[in-house]
């Protein structure tokens, strides 16, 4: 699904919807459209862009097309998910140590739209770092 979002094919582009976007979320997934964890996750970004079309804008950036935020942001995930609000990054503490990105594919739309949602209220009272609704860290264990 991911040909159903917009691509971003260059660094300028980029920079340009992180600066001119004012009241809305930027959400950018750094990847590759052929990777199975960034399918998964474009299938649930595209299920979501509708619901949260009000407060997020989602954009998808190849990091082997477009490698000039690869070291700056360190895009070493097959698939990575940033947010930026005015103009800045906006980090969100997931418990797993990484404030800056998600790094994992996600398939539940209602826990990105809650994410997004409280990535949207933080930023607007002009917080850097937002507390995810729900804590991360035992995401793996059984």
């Amino acid at each position: 699904m991911s040909y159903m979002l917009t691509h971003l094919t260059n660094g300028w582009q980029v920079d340009q919807a992180i600066l001119a976007e004012e009241d809305r979320v930027v959400v950018v997934r750094f990847g590759h459209d052929w990777d199975p964890d960034c399918m998964k996750t474009d299938e649930t970004l595209f299920g979501i862009s509708d619901k949260t079309k009000n407060f997020a804008v989602i954009y998808l950036v190849d990091i082997s097309k477009v490698p000039d935020f690869n070291e700056m942001y360190e895009l070493y995930d097959p698939c990575t998910l940033m947010f930026f609000f005015r103009n800045k990054h906006i980090m969100i503490d997931l418990g797993t140590g990484n404030n800056n990105k998600i790094n994992w594919a996600f398939e539940d739309q209602q826990e990105l739209i809650d994410i997004i949602e409280t990535i949207y209220r933080g930023a607007r009272k002009g917080r850097g770092l937002v507390v995810a609704p729900k804590d991360y860290s035992t995401k793996y264990r059984y």
